[in-house]
Formats: structure tokens, C-alpha cells, sequence
């Protein structure tokens, strides 16, 4: 029996759905990876189930799950403060170094207004290049530092451009941390024009997606709107991740790609 092989799902290519990209070959497969949507139908399926109480029913609605990654930084307030006004809750997936370290009281907001905060390591290394010690210690400073400012540490985690492993999966499981995949990107790393950060959201969203931005590009921000208002028009709902899987929990070392 052959090594699995590595996952890699690129934020390059972003025209390409994420079932394009999971690449196996042989025997060589990338174990626990599942949908949100069959996840929750899953849950639903089980003896003497419930139906998600505590947010929209993904089950009914057309949802779909805002993300941001990297964060927090100087901008991160002004998108609060939208998805205040909009009345939308987002999944961060917050960096450590230079972020959780710098800007607790924007952490302390998310928390505060509802917001699910999660994991994106301390500083950004490709998680398949590295040992399991240094997975892990990739992993905890962030923990550590979320659980300080907002009294509870995250359960989700988002790898570095999506590349994981049997191997990395392992330290999540440990760490008590699902991994969350993507199947909207915006490539809004590589330019500063809103209007086509909007126009590839909404050209790639669908049902039970997951959309990622960054917070810390010029362009991001004030794309935040639109796409709302775009997407509302268009019947979705937004939900944060872990109520697009309800009732199903968030597994750890699982992973999850729409």
C-alpha cells in the first residue's frame, strides 16, 4: 500500500470547483473528507434527530457560508461594522502572527457579536511540508490565544492554500479541530478591483458553498456589500460554518469541502 497522497487545493486557480481539484491516484487516498451537505443529511438521517434550533435550516434554505481568512487586521473593523448593518454572521479563520497578537479587542468583537472564530495557524506554513510536532505548533498559539480573549477555543480550522494530509488530519484530531475547505474563491489576493472580486463570488456561489475572502486586501472590503445584497436577491441565506453542517457537529480531523 502506497503513502496517501497529499491534498492540494489551490486559491490560484479560481475558476475550478474544489471536487476539480481533490486528487487521488491508486491507492493513495485522502481519508474523512466529506460535504457539509452530506454531513447535515447524515445527521438528519439518524435515530431521534433534530433539526438545527439554533440558526437557519440549511436543510430548507438556500445557505451558504461567508469566510475570511487571515485576519484580523487594520481593515477588519469596517467589515464588522457591514456585516453588522447587513446582519450577516461570517466564519473567521484567524491568523496568529502579526493578527491574533496584534488586534485582540477585534477578536473579542467577533466573538461578541456572534461571529465563529477559527483556526488558520500561527504563520501561514503549508501544513504537509512540515513534521507532526511542527503541525502542532502551528496550531496551538492560535488556539491558545482565541480561547484567552474569548473564553473558547476554536473547533474548526482552515489548512494554508487548502493542502492537508492523512498525516496533518491526524494533529487535528488531537487537537480536537475540523478542517474546512472552500468552493467560492475570489483570488482577491492577487488584485485590488471590487467589482471583479464580486463578479467571480457570485459566478462560482451555489448551494451550501463556502465563500473565501480576506479581510486584509484593499479590494476585499468594500466588495462585502454587494455580494451580500447580490447573493440575498438571488434566495441565499448566509450562515456561519458550523450552521451550515447542523445538526451535524463539526468532526475533528475531518475534513470538509463543499
Amino acid at each position: 500500500m502506497t503513502r496517501p497522497r497529499r491534498f492540494a487545493f489551490r486559491a490560484a486557480v479560481p475558476f475550478v470547483t474544489a471536487a476539480a481539484l481533490f486528487l487521488t491516484g491508486g491507492c493513495g487516498t485522502l481519508h474523512g473528507v466529506t460535504s457539509p451537505r452530506d454531513a447535515r443529511e447524515a445527521a438528519l438521517a439518524s435515530p431521534g434527530a433534530e433539526k438545527n434550533g439554533s440558526g437557519p435550516d440549511c436543510a430548507v434554505e438556500k445557505c451558504v457560508a461567508l469566510t475570511f481568512d487571515g485576519g484580523p487586521s487594520k481593515p477588519t473593523p469596517k467589515l464588522l461594522d457591514i456585516l453588522k448593518e447587513k446582519k450577516v454572521k461570517a466564519t473567521f479563520f484567524l491568523q496568529g502572527k502579526g493578527h491574533t497578537d496584534t488586534y485582540p479587542g477585534t477578536v473579542l468583537r467577533m466573538a461578541e457579536e456572534g461571529h465563529e472564530t477559527a483556526n488558520h495557524t500561527w504563520s501561514h506554513k503549508v501544513l504537509t511540508e512540515l513534521s507532526a510536532d511542527e503541525v502542532e505548533a502551528e496550531m496551538k498559539p492560535v488556539q491558545d490565544d482565541i480561547r484567552r480573549i474569548t473564553g473558547r477555543a476554536p473547533v474548526l480550522m482552515r489548512p494554508p492554500q487548502g493542502r492537508t494530509s492523512d498525516e496533518v488530519s491526524a494533529v487535528m484530531k488531537r487537537l480536537g479541530l475540523a478542517q474546512i475547505l472552500w468552493s467560492v474563491t475570489a483570488k482577491d489576493y492577487a488584485t485590488t478591483d471590487t467589482a471583479l472580486i464580486t463578479r467571480r463570488v457570485l459566478e462560482q456561489t451555489r448551494r451550501d458553498g463556502v465563500i473565501l475572502l480576506h479581510d486584509r486586501y484593499k479590494g476585499t472590503v468594500p466588495a462585502v456589500p454587494g455580494i451580500i445584497d447580490s447573493l440575498r436577491r438571488r434566495g441565499y441565506t448566509f450562515v456561519t460554518v458550523s450552521q451550515l453542517l447542523a445538526p451535524a457537529a463539526p468532526k475533528a480531523g475531518a475534513i470538509y469541502r463543499p
